[in-house]
């Protein structure tokens, strides 16, 4: 499990449960994933450190996505394709 080298420490927290990883800030779940699926959510909240969370997480665990901006929209680049970021989205057999 990683060790927050590089995910930030501030009300964040890396725990398995259900047969997943997942990353929590605040008191929610940003980023789960397991051999099958990733889960994004922001709980609403889209500010720049959540993404920055969820960002911070892909790198870690070497997930291969990536959280940006443009015009107050987020999106959701992974392996060439860029989707306009939902709360709850799956990205399904990632590996």
């Amino acid at each position: 499990m990683a060790d927050n080298q590089i995910i930030g420490k501030h009300k964040t927290k890396v725990f398995k449960k259900e047969g997943y990883t997942c990353v929590q800030y605040w008191n929610t779940i940003v980023l789960k994933f397991n051999e099958k699926e990733i889960i994004l959510d922001s709980g609403g909240y889209r500010t720049a450190t959540t993404k920055l969370r969820i960002n911070q997480a892909s790198q870690e665990f070497n997930l291969g996505l990536n959280v940006s901006q443009k015009n107050f929209i987020w999106y959701v680049n992974f392996k060439g394709n860029t989707l306009e970021f939902r709360d709850n989205m799956k990205i399904v057999s990632y590996n």
